[in-house]
């Protein structure tokens, strides 16, 4: 698993990790951000942007066919940054479970490879 800080002049003001693909019961070659998180105060500044993007390089230079998310579907702002960087919805929902409240989430992939995307257009 790759751990990512963001830590500009010494201060930490963002986290991110990636891994392999952590659905149970599923098998595949993909990896999965697993979290990434920027402080309020930083949101907007493109942090979480660079964060994202190193974290699609280190899964792509681990070899991985894609890239997946999760995004609670309900924040819209939330779903609009991985679109921003070029992930698409894939259909895949799951419900999540807060404090006994559902907050249900929607997955999200981003290919990697050039074989893997020309797999894709082919259908």
């Amino acid at each position: 698993m790759g751990h990512l800080v963001a830590e500009p002049a010494g201060e930490v003001a963002g986290w991110g990790c990636c891994g392999p693909y952590r659905d149970e019961g599923t098998t595949t070659a993909d990896g999965e951000a697993d979290a990434l998180y920027v402080r309020p105060d930083r949101i907007g500044t493109g942090m979480g942007r660079a964060l994202l993007d190193a974290l699609t390089a280190r899964a792509e230079s681990d070899g991985r066919p894609a890239l997946l998310l999760w995004v609670l579907w309900e924040n819209r702002r939330a779903c609009r940054f991985p679109e921003r960087a070029g992930f698409l919805a894939d259909g895949a929902e799951e419900p999540f479970e807060v404090d006994g409240v559902a907050v249900p989430e929607t997955r999200y992939r981003r290919r990697l490879s050039a074989a893997e995307a020309a797999a894709d257009s082919r259908g």
